[in-house]
């Protein structure tokens, strides 16, 4: 039984020897070896990911690109989905300025703000309005409000 589990190392370290390019013979080489070659690795992935980070912040000052915005007509109102590829500060207020000022309450919404910003809303039209608003005045709107958002960033 104890040549089976020899065998089983023997050839585990044959494996580690040969995924890692060792030349050494002994097992502490082959270990200390295969340390150094994940220690390669390791900063080779650092240094990749240092020039995807300097590439997409290059990307990202040239070519912002702003948020989609969809608006149906509901019933009694509107559905308003608002989504950007990136977290924006500030974002969510403007568009519920811009509700405020077309007289939209805001009946339900769901926000999420952590990795990219998506915003989707209810908006019923305020009873106390005399003037009816369509669905592309509000989508105007909404992206009026992002463009002004964006310009004070």
């Amino acid at each position: 039984m104890g040549g089976s589990k020899g065998k089983k190392k023997a050839v585990l370290y044959e494996q580690l020897r040969s995924a890692t390019n060792s030349s050494a013979v002994n097992k502490t080489s082959i270990i200390v070896d295969a340390s150094k070659y994940i220690q390669e690795l390791k900063e080779k992935v650092d240094r990749l990911n240092q020039e995807v980070g300097a590439t997409s912040r290059i990307s990202t000052h040239y070519q912002n690109p702003l948020p989609m915005v969809t608006v149906e007509t509901l019933e009694r109102g509107f559905l308003i989905n608002v989504f950007s590829q990136k977290n924006c500060p500030g974002l969510l207020v403007s568009i519920l300025e811009t509700f405020e000022e077309l007289g939209l309450d805001v009946i339900n919404a769901t926000v999420s703000c952590s990795d990219c910003f998506q915003l989707e809303a209810v908006g019923g039209e305020n009873q106390g309005q005399d003037d009816s608003i369509d669905a592309q005045v509000v989508k105007q709107a909404v992206l009026q409000a992002i463009r002004n958002w964006s310009e004070n960033c």
